[in-house]
């Protein structure tokens, strides 16, 4: 199930993040601003995945007022790399403090496409990205698909759907569009943190066009 709602011409989607920041007791060690933008990575993702054209998002910022500067300069990272432009608003715990970072982003979009359905038979699955969690994000960003060329993939004509993976790995992100399963040379079961990789369905007839807009492309071989 995707972390989205289709309802009155919106889509609505969202991400969290805990025990990522700059609290001592955090499980991984990451500036705010980092959790920021790739909490807002996810959520955006998705929301333009689902056919919405995001302008606003809502922030849950559990990690002390002193986050929140930091964290919205992440969110607004990620939008810029998009190309949206984004209103925010939300909120900060301040009545307690939490020995562990957390915060909640909620994006939403206006409804301006339906992804394609997935019954052409002429289809190649890629892999854009590798699939990294925890510490790996930082320590391996080249190996992380850019929004920019996410955003660029889900408009091109001859795709028909993009799916950013999340914690359950490329292969359950793969059954669920497809109803199939594939493999490649990467691991098909390990968690993609953040969406640091995205499954993109497009037609044979361009796919060519898909290899010359990144570097960090795998094609699945599907199983019938």
């Amino acid at each position: 199930m995707r972390d989205v709602i289709r309802t009155n011409g919106l889509i609505i989607a969202a991400d969290n993040s805990g025990s990522i920041g700059e609290k001592e007791q955090d499980a991984v060690q990451a500036p705010y601003e980092v959790v920021g933008y790739f909490s807002a990575r996810v959520a955006l993702m998705e929301c333009i995945a689902a056919g919405g054209e995001p302008f606003a998002v809502v922030l849950q910022n559990f990690s002390g007022e002193a986050a929140w500067k930091s964290l919205y300069k992440g969110i607004q990272k990620a939008a810029a790399e998009l190309g949206c432009e984004l209103e925010l608003t939300g909120s900060t715990e301040s009545n307690f403090t939490l020995h562990q970072s957390a915060a909640g982003i909620v994006v939403i979009g206006r409804h301006v496409r339906d992804p394609d359905q997935i019954k052409q038979k002429r289809i190649k699955y890629g892999i854009i990205g590798k699939p990294l969690v925890g510490t790996e994000v930082m320590a391996h960003p080249n190996d992380i698909a850019p929004l920019s060329v996410f955003r660029q993939i889900a408009h091109m004509n001859g795709v028909y759907a993009v799916l950013p993976v999340g914690s359950k790995g490329i292969a359950y992100e793969l059954m669920q569009l497809t109803g199939r399963s594939g493999h490649c040379e990467l691991d098909m079961t390990k968690s993609a943190g953040p969406s640091t990789c995205f499954i993109a369905a497009v037609n044979e007839e361009v796919y060519k066009q898909i290899e010359e807009v990144t570097d960090q492309l795998y094609w699945l071989k599907m199983h019938k």
